[in-house]
């Protein structure tokens, strides 16, 4: 029986295909090609404002042409973590990052329920560490970790005893108990009630802090952050918990690390990107894990297997050249990413059809020997370094030009690189060095941002590092479980989304024309082709709203002008097409579908009257028309 299983795959890759779906996307590109066609054969009998509507339907023609192809071949991963333990005979340690950066748009209570969802996932607790970069160097951040490892000592043997499936106390808490199968429902009823009075006792303790947060000066523990300056201070490093001399049982708690990176107003910080590098080069000096995951501090882990399931992915390939990173999907728990949501499941589908996922900044697990600038060409068919990587990686004098002149760093990526792992014993030995890495100037005259870590360059530094990797030729994958992998929140509305949608559209344009660009990937290095296009679509998703908005106005300019731009009769078809959705579906027929606003409908007489003006008979079909579905 043993044989049969260890013979069967870790996953498989299942195709969405549709007949269907791919006629449906061929007829509504072929009807906007006809309409691009129609406007050239009559543009010199109209005006300008048909030639507008021209420009505009030629964008959207040549974005629907974009989907169109990344949605050509659906597929998504079938993971069989069951199998693992029959696979592989010793699962590789992973280090799982945590980044915050403020800690009243980031509550502490936020970040302490991610992390302790991390340090409770079906994964050997001996081969797991959890480091959280607090760029706004909070005290009472480091206090809520601090108070969140004493309560893991409790909470991870719970969840694993009872075998919890939603391992975020706040939210596992928000629902009425489950019974899990197997265990007594007196002792787990008795349990639960525990569990929950100890975090509401944390929850209270941690918003007393929170307002008031002056009596920790008198802790010793926080003297690093005495009259701390955010934005102008040194590095400050604590390991919160160890797990020293731990087998993977389940009562045992990963290893918990604060880092907090110097931060000077005579240096550049590069926001997240510059926090994650500094994360990768602590860790690396401290156990140095071949896989790495990162999570924003709002996206806590809803599927306790998802590090099995990922490396399900990785261990269950056939070769070690092709893949670089596991994406998952961030979905969300709130109703503000629904959006987000239909991207991911119909774009996010096609891409990885193709080459794979583009990194989303939250929910990957990198292979960091690839972060460190590994190439597909560096590595033997057995996935160890080529002759030609020495000389290139390892030569005399060149390992200090890419990872700086910390001894133990370079030591540590040499290691990385070779696909080796040897974690300290004691995680305070590298304190010294971890403080030299974690210094303002550590990066300069290296390639830290450039072609190693996380790349600078853009507010989006996950689309940045992402192209590149792709660019080199690797090769993503994609886990989607059910349950899902990762779930978090939006922004509730107003500012903060604005502020959110404007840093995306502006850091994805950035990349656009940056020497990361995909244009340049697919010409010059080794891009594919249809993956370009991936990356095309996603970055000109700022500049959309150029010709959306102009195509809007036009109704508006027609009525004051009294012109027209859409093809003569074309009013009565959407007309017909309305009264026969109304007759049969109600109000809910999708006009968008049809490349009509609504609002079309519901103007003033006077903008019902410019459609047509030709043929008064035709003209008073249209009024009766719109007059009835006003």
């Amino acid at each position: 029986m043993a044989d049969s299983i260890s013979s069967l795959p870790l996953y498989e890759k299942v195709s969405h295909k549709s007949f269907i779906l791919r006629t449906v996307d061929l007829t509504i590109l072929g009807l906007l090609f006809s309409l691009l066609v129609y406007r050239i054969i009559y543009i010199n009998q109209y005006d300008n404002v048909w030639i507008v509507a021209f420009l505009c339907e030629s964008c959207f023609c040549f974005v629907w042409l974009l989907v169109t192809i990344i949605k050509w071949s659906p597929a998504d991963y079938k993971t069989y973590p069951d199998r693992l333990h029959e696979r592989v005979r010793e699962l590789p340690p992973v280090d799982m990052f945590v980044t915050t950066a403020d800690p009243v748009m980031e509550p502490p209570i936020i970040t302490v329920n991610t992390v302790l969802s991390l340090l409770a996932v079906n994964y050997p607790a001996n081969k797991l560490a959890c480091y959280v970069s607090d760029d706004g160097c909070s005290p009472i951040i480091y206090f809520s970790l601090r108070e969140a490892s004493r309560f893991a000592k409790i909470w991870v043997p719970f969840c694993k005893k009872h075998n919890v499936q939603i391992r975020a106390p706040f939210r596992y808490f928000s629902n009425p108990p489950i019974h899990p199968e197997g265990s007594d429902s007196g002792q787990f009823e008795e349990d639960w009630k525990n569990m929950k009075v100890e975090y509401e006792k944390l929850s209270r303790k941690l918003e007393v802090v929170a307002e008031n947060s002056y009596w920790l000066d008198a802790d010793e523990d926080f003297a690093a952050f005495a009259n701390i300056n955010p934005r102008d201070h040194a590095t400050i490093i604590k390991v919160i918990r160890e797990n020293n001399g731990g087998v993977g049982e389940d009562t045992e708690v990963p290893h918990l690390v604060y880092v907090s990176r110097e931060k000077s107003p005579m240096h550049p910080h590069h926001y997240k990107a510059g926090a994650m590098n500094v994360l990768v080069r602590v860790s690396g000096l401290m156990t140095n894990a071949p896989y790495m995951l990162n999570v924003d501090c709002d996206m806590y882990v809803n599927n306790p297997d998802v590090l099995r399931q990922g490396m399900c992915l990785f261990l269950g390939s056939k070769t070690q050249n092709e893949y670089a990173f596991v994406q998952s999907p961030q979905l969300f728990y709130d109703t503000f990413g629904d959006e987000i949501v239909v991207l991911q499941t119909y774009i996010g589908r096609g891409m990885v059809g193709i080459d794979g996922p583009i990194y989303a900044g939250s929910g990957g697990i990198h292979r960091r020997r690839i972060i460190y600038g590994l190439s597909p060409h560096h590595l033997d068919d057995d996935g160890n370094l080529s002759s030609i990587a020495k000389v290139e990686l390892l030569g005399e004098g060149k390992l200090e030009r890419e990872y700086g002149d910390c001894k133990e760093m370079v030591k540590s990526a040499v290691e990385a690189l070779r696909g080796k792992s040897t974690p300290q014993n004691d995680l305070t030995i590298s304190l010294e060095a971890a403080h030299r890495v974690g210094a303002c100037d550590y990066e300069y005259t290296t390639n830290w941002g450039k072609t190693i870590g996380w790349l600078y360059g853009s507010t989006t530094e996950d689309a940045n590092t992402s192209v590149s990797i792709h660019s080199k030729g690797w090769k993503s994958l994609y886990n989607s479980p059910d349950p899902p992998a990762f779930l978090g929140c939006m922004p509730a509305g107003g500012p903060a989304v604005m502020g959110q949608q404007r840093r995306w559209a502006t850091g994805l344009l950035e990349v656009l024309f940056n020497k990361q660009s995909p244009v340049i990937g697919m010409l010059y290095r080794k891009l594919g082709f249809r993956t370009g296009l991936c990356y095309l679509y996603l970055f000109i998703w700022g500049i959309r709203s150029i010709p959306e908005l102009c195509y809007s106005l036009l109704p508006a300019y027609c009525i004051l002008h009294n012109s027209a731009f859409l093809p003569k009769g074309f009013c009565f078809f959407a007309g017909a097409m309305l009264k026969h959705s109304r007759c049969t579906c109600g109000d809910a027929f999708p006009l968008q579908s049809l490349g009509i606003h609504k609002s079309w409908f519901t103007h003033s007489k006077l903008a019902r009257h410019s459609i047509i003006r030709e043929n008064k008979d035709d003209m008073r079909v249209a009024i009766q028309h719109s007059r009835h579905y006003t």
